[in-house]
């Protein structure tokens, strides 16, 4: 018996957006009209390199990030949940799917002790330059139009699944906790055994519950959240049966 359990980490894991956090260290804690404006639909990531272009521009070093970065918090319950995970790693096999970039993602999990709940961090690659400027790159190239350019999260889960299988592994269940848009695509692909976990008055509830509504409901259980408590509630349940 194993699970797994997928999640996503703005406004998930974090109860804020990573790549807005860090705005907090542009002069005035803002971005110019300019380059707020210049974000095209689809087209993170590519923006995103445009901020880091500009705190890099305004002297902001990868200390003052960091420090930055670690003080944002986490979502209600979810320190406890992840804890919880940890001590049950033999049931749970654990991967983030996110549109963050894995400097952010590493810095919060390790300040926080809880890197190692995670098997496989999937989000977009960053570093800094020899120049001490952070960039960022898109995760993967894809052929889905409903997902943003740089991330399709149901070829990633899909492409997981299938090294699994070759490796032996296969999960009697399959748990994916989430809030936005982006989730629903890899939420699609869930089976009648699996559970989707959307958060409560986000983005992807909206558009499971629109698709129930249109007679299209998805084919996975759902199981709405606003704290990570009842997510545990759940798995400590899912663990005894």
């Amino acid at each position: 018996m194993k699970f797994l359990l997928v999640f996503d980490f703005d406004h998930t894991i974090v109860d804020e957006n990573s790549d807005t956090w860090i705005v907090k260290c542009a002069p005035e804690n803002k971005l110019p009209n300019g380059l707020r404006n210049s974000y095209q639909p689809g087209h993170w990531t590519e923006y995103m390199g445009r901020v880091f272009v500009y705190l890099g521009d305004n002297g902001v070093k990868e200390d003052e990030m960091k420090r930055t970065m670690t003080t944002i918090p986490f979502t209600a319950g979810m320190v406890d949940l992840l804890g919880f995970i940890g001590k049950n790693k033999e049931l749970f096999d654990c991967i983030i799917v996110s549109d963050s970039n894995t400097v952010f993602i590493d810095w919060i999990l390790k300040a926080a002790d809880l890197h190692k709940v995670f098997d496989e961090v999937f989000t977009n690659p960053a570093a800094f330059s020899s120049t001490g400027y952070l960039t960022v790159q898109n995760f993967h190239a894809h052929h889905c139009a409903k997902c943003p350019k740089n991330l399709c999260k149901r070829k990633v889960l899909e492409e997981f699944l299938d090294k699994q299988l070759e490796r032996g592994v296969r999960y009697t269940q399959i748990v994916y906790i989430g809030d936005g848009g982006n989730d629903l695509c890899p939420v699609m692909i869930l089976k009648k055994d699996d559970i989707a976990m959307p958060r409560q008055g986000y983005t992807l509830e909206k558009k499971i519950s629109r698709l129930a509504q249109d007679f299209s409901p998805v084919e996975c259980s759902v199981l709405v959240w606003s704290s990570a408590t009842e997510i545990m509630s759940y798995l400590k349940v899912l663990i005894k049966e």
